[in-house]
């Protein structure tokens, strides 16, 4: 970077992960300075009005009182210009959805090494958003490729029902009985959403979604 100065919060109930963070951000970047300190998002929001704002918060997924998702929201509502970094164990795929779903454009595992970190902070500052190789791929391609003409109608009324729920924390399971119908009839109409899409997953199809504006965020 270019002597941009970064400024960092952490968000992480985990007092030992916390101070082990900020030694190693601050060590892969002379650029990067950890300002701010929160061992919960109600410690958070009690005391962000009061300080000078980061440019980047780091989020834990996994807190008490109130958890990185409701603390993320009230981020994204409130400072919107902040970007946030999730850095948590979280890989199952409906909390990585439900994560896109309300705005945060950055995932790392808590077992990164660090020059993953270094380009996770730079390229969360530079463009705005990064995600590992976990959901990257064919998936950023749905973010960052080029836009093309996309028709709603070629998706069934019944499959864009789906794709809505998709786009949900709801299991598959969930999604049946939500519709009055089986898991296999569900499996079955998306194979035929991710066909026309163009995707392999839940995720790819939820990002395709976000980005052509199918859902409401």
């Amino acid at each position: 970077m270019d002597n941009q100065k970064i400024n960092i919060a952490i968000v992480d109930d985990h007092t030992l992960f916390r101070k082990g963070l900020k030694s190693l951000i601050q060590s892969v970047d002379k650029n990067f300075k950890v300002t701010l300190e929160y061992a919960s998002g109600l410690e958070l929001v009690a005391d962000f009005a009061n300080r000078e704002l980061p440019d980047i918060i780091t989020m834990d997924m996994n807190m008490h009182g109130m958890d990185g998702f409701e603390t993320s929201k009230w981020l994204l509502k409130n400072y919107p210009d902040i970007k946030i970094l999730v850095i948590s164990m979280v890989q199952e795929e409906d909390t990585l959805i439900k994560m896109l779903r309300i705005g945060i454009k950055g995932y790392l595992s808590k077992d990164v090494e660090p020059a993953e970190l270094r380009a996770a902070l730079i390229s969360v500052t530079q463009k705005g958003y990064y995600y590992t190789d976990f959901i990257t791929g064919k998936l950023v391609s749905t973010i960052s490729a080029p836009d093309e003409e996309i028709k709603i109608e070629i998706f069934s009324e019944r499959e864009l029902e789906i794709i809505k729920l998709l786009c949900t924390e709801l299991a598959y399971k969930q999604i049946a009985l939500e519709l009055y119908t089986t898991v296999k009839n569900i499996d079955f109409h998306c194979g035929s959403i991710f066909k026309k899409m163009n995707v392999k997953t839940r995720i790819g199809a939820a990002l395709y979604a976000i980005k052509h504006e199918m859902i409401e965020l």
